[in-house]
């Protein structure tokens, strides 16, 4: 195999055709680039280069095989020398992705205050819906994503809480817990739960739809559907009940579902996520961004 040293020292021979300039640009002596030149000719078998007390040329093949290596080094240089910008620069092409209109109004705010933090840096933003998340990050469609929590998942990374919430139960307009000020999480033994994909984390989806309640009575399950448009729908139909947060209440209203609030559940959170092999200088720059704007002190008024 042509370790990395001979190839440079080849290809650099090869643009100097002179071995003082090209131990200069290497760092090394002349002689070790002498005897690396003639160790990869003893391999080869032909010399690379003709000399002479005067100069220095390329052989026939020497010149073969610098026109054949040089655009590939060029290539694999030139892509490491991206990937150190990605990892530690702050330029380039930040793919931000969000999940519902709330998450969406969030994230242009954060969006705007990284890009006056860094100019160089170009954010662009996406949305998805919630079983796109994890296969958008890891597939490399977006870099990060605001999203709501818990998502315990190996590889993925959960930033700070950046939004805090009601929780609030979705249910028909028909339903007996639509005439009520408040619903406890004892109640949803008493109802079908809708569920959310299989695909997505245990986490979330234990806190979503659990299969019992604090005091351990059972919670009937029901259908899962792919977006929350479709699981509102389904509980307009009165397929079951689902667990929101409160800004549902403002950003999906609906004349056929009504909003309760929960009177002991946790709240609802949501946070920036990102694969924990891809945690670049520009995704730790956006959740830090991220979370400075919501720890701002609100404008006097």
């Amino acid at each position: 195999m042509l370790e990395r040293h001979e190839l440079e020292a080849f290809l650099t021979l090869a643009e100097e055709l002179h071995f003082g300039r090209t131990a200069e640009r290497l760092h090394v002596s002349t002689a070790r680039v002498s005897q690396t030149i003639a160790k990869l000719e003893r391999r080869i078998g032909v010399p690379l280069f003709n000399r002479t007390s005067r100069r220095v040329e390329l052989s026939l093949l020497g010149r073969q095989l610098y026109e054949e290596t040089r655009p590939a080094w060029s290539r694999i240089t030139d892509a490491f020398e991206r990937a150190v910008d990605a990892g530690r620069g702050l330029t380039g092409l930040l793919r931000v992705a969000f999940t519902g209109p709330a998450a969406g109004q969030l994230l242009v705010g954060a969006t705007q205050a990284f890009r006056t933090r860094h100019p160089d840096c170009e954010a662009q933003i996406k949305e998805a819906h919630l079983p796109e998340v994890l296969p958008w990050l890891r597939s490399g469609v977006v870099d990060i994503a605001l999203t709501c929590y818990p998502m315990h998942e190996e590889g993925i990374v959960m930033g700070p809480v950046l939004v805090r919430e009601a929780r609030m139960l979705a249910v028909p307009t028909g339903h007996p817990f639509a005439r009520r000020a408040t619903v406890s999480v004892e109640d949803l033994a008493r109802v079908t739960v809708l569920q959310i994909p299989e695909t997505l984390p245990e986490s979330l989806r234990e806190d979503r739809a659990p299969c019992r309640t604090p005091a351990g009575r059972p919670i009937a399950l029901g259908p899962s559907a792919m977006t929350f448009n479709e699981t509102l729908t389904l509980v307009g139909a009165g397929e079951g009940v689902f667990a929101v947060g409160a800004h549902t209440r403002r950003y999906f209203a609906r004349p056929d579902v009504v909003y309760v609030p929960f009177v002991d559940a946790a709240p609802v959170d949501w946070g920036l996520v990102w694969p924990a092999d891809g945690a670049t200088a520009r995704v730790r720059a956006f959740s830090e961004a991220a979370l400075n704007l919501v720890q701002a002190p609100a404008p006097n008024p």
